[in-house]
């Protein structure tokens, strides 16, 4: 997409999807951490049902240790892939106890290097506990980046790289959060709305 376009698109967007924000409920960084992790190949309506519970009495990872994969298994069983969930989370839990104090590591490499942690999570936690401007690319920035010509990526390191290029850096965590949005409102995998969608006139692949 022409650069021209590119800042039509991202001016639309801004005005469509004003003030949306991380659709993860959390009230530090450990708990959005966890349900990060907790929100792959799930939906953010199905984690914020299990963690609305879970977070009752294991938001801290010293709480969260007290329990075994199988008994925290249990608990995030809807979330699917609940077995290498809890094993991550658990495993996280406990290095961030040991290496970190029980605080959550603020950089990329530090995130990283936690079990369970890739860009992704990494960069959700950044951009909305930190603060921290960053483009997590999930599913959803994934297909709608690619489509609607943001950028031309194989896999989501090389699609973060180009929407960072193409994007002012002022504005990675809220476009994060625009794309994300018009995913699901509009963009949507198997039939998007193009006849109503607001930036039909500059994108690459109208259907």
């Amino acid at each position: 997409m022409k650069k021209d376009n590119i800042k039509k698109v991202l001016d639309i967007l801004s005005k469509t999807y004003k003030g949306v924000k991380c659709g993860l409920e959390f009230k530090s960084p450990y708990e959005l951490l966890v349900s990060t992790i907790l929100s792959a190949q799930c939906t953010d309506e199905r984690v914020n049902l299990v963690t609305n519970e879970l977070y009752k009495e294991y938001n801290t990872p010293e709480k969260m240790i007290t329990l075994n994969e199988s008994e925290l298994g249990e608990k995030i069983k809807s979330c699917g892939l609940y077995r290498n969930k809890s094993k991550n989370i658990l495993a996280a839990s406990n290095t961030i106890l040991n290496k970190y104090s029980g605080k959550i590591p603020s950089t990329m490499e530090e995130l990283i290097n936690l079990p369970g942690v890739g860009r992704k999570t990494a960069n959700v936690v950044l951009s909305n506990a930190f603060g921290v401007p960053a483009i997590a690319v999930d599913t959803h920035v994934f297909r709608v980046s690619n489509r609607i010509g943001l950028a031309n990526g194989k896999n989501v390191n090389e699609v973060e790289k180009q929407l960072m290029k193409n994007i002012p850096k002022d504005m990675w965590s809220d476009a994060h959060h625009y794309i994300i949005w018009h995913g699901r409102k509009i963009c949507k995998a198997r039939k998007p709305e193009c006849k109503t969608c607001p930036i039909a006139p500059y994108c690459e692949q109208r259907f």
